[in-house]
């Protein structure tokens, strides 16, 4: 399970600062890691945001079309469509630098969004915009992730494929996974640690599950004749050349 000790540290250690391109409006893509996904995060966002400010004297606003009805002559009338303008105060448009502190709360997943009103396209007339910052998950280089499973491959040695293995896998708060065989590992046989995938965004004391993979290196060079001939011995094993369609 998460390391709630290692965790806090690194927690407090990764609040972090993010820069998005100037005057972005919309949707801008929240780059994370999975260690972030893990633990969750603080990030403080820092941007370039087109603002309207008022500049002393007044424009035109609020313009609408009315009708009017204007007598022509006796009991004669005709009605007419004007333009009418309000009042209000001049106006420019300045850039200012903004920051903006959102969460990165543990267990979000891809596409996920975070909406701040009034933040994005700014409006002479009326509220400006929304900005919605949408998770995107960084690759990671030993897990892969599936809804709140992780996924990853580990190489092993022909010779701990025979005979065993016991090693750890550093977890993404540093905690270690052991993993023990004592049986034979063929290539792409896959384990399950259970609880020791991702958080679930709704309980976050609901964990995933882990999936390992195996991979098997095998040596290089050739086996003397004698060699091949104890690796007989030991195996024990008789051919089983097949051919088959495996796709």
């Amino acid at each position: 399970g998460i390391n709630a000790e290692y965790g806090k540290q690194w927690y407090q250690r990764r609040v972090r600062e993010a820069v998005v391109s100037t005057q972005s409006t919309g949707v801008v893509d929240l780059v994370v890691t999975l260690e972030e996904l893990y633990l969750g995060n603080f990030v403080t966002i820092k941007r370039d945001r087109p603002v309207y400010k008022e500049t002393g004297g007044s424009r035109q606003c609020n313009c609408r079309m009315e009708m009017r009805t204007h007598m022509t002559g006796p009991g004669s009338f005709q009605m007419t469509q004007h333009r009418v303008c309000d009042q209000c105060p001049g106006l420019k448009l300045v850039t200012e630098t903004e920051e903006i502190e959102l969460e990165i709360e543990p267990g979000m997943i891809d596409g996920m969004v975070q909406k701040f009103s009034g933040k994005g396209e700014p409006h002479m007339e009326g509220e400006s915009g929304d900005l919605y910052f949408k998770v995107k998950t960084l690759r990671h280089s030993r897990f892969h992730r599936k809804g709140d499973d992780l996924y990853t491959n580990l190489t092993i040695s022909l010779q701990e494929a025979l005979i065993g293995f016991d090693m750890n896998i550093l977890h993404l708060d540093g905690h270690k996974v052991p993993v023990k065989r004592e049986a034979v590992t063929w290539y792409g046989a896959t384990i399950m640690k259970k609880g020791e995938g991702m958080p679930n965004f709704e309980n976050r004391n609901k964990l995933g599950n882990m999936y390992i993979t195996f991979d098997v290196k095998f040596p290089r060079g050739e086996l003397s004749a004698e060699e091949k001939e104890s690796v007989k011995a030991i195996l024990k094993q008789a051919s089983v050349q097949t051919v088959y369609n495996g796709l």
